[in-house]
This record gives C-alpha cells, sequence and structure tokens, in this order.
C-alpha cells in the first residue's frame, strides 16, 4: 500500500501551523482520489472527500473489488475545524456517508455544497435535514461563508439532467480574496466544457487524469493529456492531478500528465496523498 506524504497527527499539525497566516496566499492538501482541503486565512474548504473504506467493504465479494492502493491521510471526524465541504456527485467516492456523518458531528455547522438535482438522493443518504444541503446548478452562483461558488456542468459520461434541467454531475468554480480555483468533479470533455471555463481567469485546477476505459465498466474522467490541453486551451495557470491511486481497477499513473505537461509548457504539480501546496499573490 501507498503510503500517504503525511497523515494522522503530522498532518492535522501541517494544518494548524498554517492556519495562523492572514496573507492573501492559500493552501492546498491533497487527501487522495478528488479530496482537497483549501485553507485561506483561516477559512478551510473541503473538495469531494472520501476517507473511509466503505467502498472496498461494498465491492469485496464482487467481481469489481475496490481495493485501496494508498492509506487514509486522516479520520474524518478529527477534521474539527471545515467550514464548508463539497459533493459534485453520487458516486460514493464523491458523497461518502462515513465520511461525510462524522465530519457533520465534528463540524456541527459546516456547510454541504451539492447540485440542487441531487437533494432528495443526498439527503437519505446521509439521513440529513433535506433543507440542510446549500444547492447550485450549472452557471448558478452561490456564496457559503468566505467562498463563491459557481456551478459548471460535468459529463460523467453524460451530462445528465434531472426532470428540471438541473445538472446531476457539476464541477464548481470557487472565488476566494484574490484567487480563483476549480474543481471539475468528475468529468470527460464535453461540448460546453471549454466554453464554461473561458475567460474565469482560473489560478489552479485540479482535474481527474484516470481516463476512460469500457472494460472497467465505470464511469469515465479526462485522461492526463486532455487535463493538460483543457487547462492549455482556457488558460488555467496550474494543475494538480486527481482520481488516480486509490482503487486497484481504476487508476492511472501521472506519466502521460507529466509528458504532456512538458511538452506544452504548462505548469502542473503532482502530489502525494497528504502533500500540501502553496500559492502566493
Amino acid at each position: 500500500m501507498i503510503v500517504p506524504y503525511q497523515s494522522d497527527d503530522a498532518f492535522l499539525q501541517d494544518v494548524a501551523s498554517r492556519s495562523d497566516d492572514r496573507s492573501e496566499s492559500f493552501r492546498a492538501w491533497w487527501l487522495g482520489q478528488s479530496g482537497f482541503l483549501i485553507q485561506w486565512q483561516g477559512h478551510h474548504l473541503l473538495f469531494d472527500p472520501y476517507l473511509s473504506d466503505s467502498l472496498t467493504r461494498k465491492y469485496a465479494a464482487t467481481d469489481k473489488p475496490h481495493v485501496r492502493l494508498t492509506g487514509r491521510v486522516m479520520a474524518p471526524g478529527r477534521l474539527d475545524f471545515i467550514d464548508v465541504v463539497t459533493s459534485s456527485h453520487n458516486h460514493t467516492d464523491h458523497l461518502d456517508a462515513e465520511t461525510l456523518k462524522p465530519l457533520f458531528k465534528a463540524n456541527p455547522d459546516v456547510r454541504l455544497v451539492i447540485p440542487e438535482a441531487n437533494r432528495a438522493f443526498v439527503s437519505d443518504r446521509l439521513g440529513c435535514d433535506p433543507g440542510r444541503p446549500v444547492g447550485v446548478d450549472d452557471g448558478e452562483d452561490i456564496e457559503v461563508g468566505a467562498f463563491r461558488f459557481r456551478g459548471v456542468a460535468a459529463a460523467h459520461n453524460e451530462v445528465e439532467r434531472d426532470l428540471d434541467g438541473r445538472c446531476r454531475f457539476l464541477g464548481y468554480i470557487v472565488r476566494f480574496g484574490p484567487w480563483t480555483v476549480y474543481h471539475s468533479g468528475d468529468t470527460l470533455w464535453h461540448v460546453d466544457l471549454a466554453g464554461r471555463l473561458a475567460g474565469q481567469n482560473i489560478d489552479l485546477a485540479f482535474l481527474p487524469i484516470n481516463g476512460n476505459n469500457p472494460e472497467r465498466r465505470v464511469a469515465g474522467n479526462l485522461d492526463g493529456a486532455e487535463a493538460v490541453n483543457l487547462a492549455r486551451k482556457i488558460g488555467i495557470e496550474m494543475v494538480v492531478p486527481c482520481h488516480f491511486e486509490m482503487f486497484g481497477f481504476n487508476t492511472e499513473t501521472p506519466k502521460l500528465f507529466l509528458r504532456t505537461a512538458e511538452a506544452t509548457g504548462q505548469s502542473v504539480r503532482v502530489l502525494r496523498s497528504g502533500e500540501s501546496l502553496k500559492l502566493a499573490s
């Protein structure tokens, strides 16, 4: 099993040591799969955390075992400083009850941002009041604490909508202070994606690189080259790859991502699980 760069007490100490920084800089930690922690001026945003072994247990006796490749960075109940958490869609590695319920208990006032189309499903899975989540749709803007969110349609594998035309799969453009961050959720490159992101002046994007292989029998994502080329097309300053090194049957290496970045001059950073980067203005 891959050992995280840092975990448990060491991870918490690293986050706590930066929490008094009131400069305009911010930090981002990768928590594995598509989970990221953003820290800015003492505010904390958690993107799509998967911090349990729920999928490993669920699929253990099937022909599609979700064998965990990387150790868990942190028990979710120890993250008792979170202001906002997101779910980009209803797949368990992006909406995990075994992660979110302990997180809610540790952070009674935490806000949960979801696609509005998924409200009933989210409430049922998490056993929460249907009015608790904050819903957003493609092209909509909402302000949650220190962060302003815009929903961006995602294709996993299609841009899927409910009967009211609302997207079930989203990415999020998030603005705070002078910064703009994009978390794509799970997505392929679809016809409207680049247009929705163009002109947004994105400083940092978290993009999946595990690709779209039908033999895996799960919905796919951008591959490493597509992630870099999307960033180049719309002028994203830096890209951090994700959605790899979690499950043995559905992963990829960053080699194609790095080769494409070197060939195109795109700025990228590959993190180890539990590792952070800092962006300073």
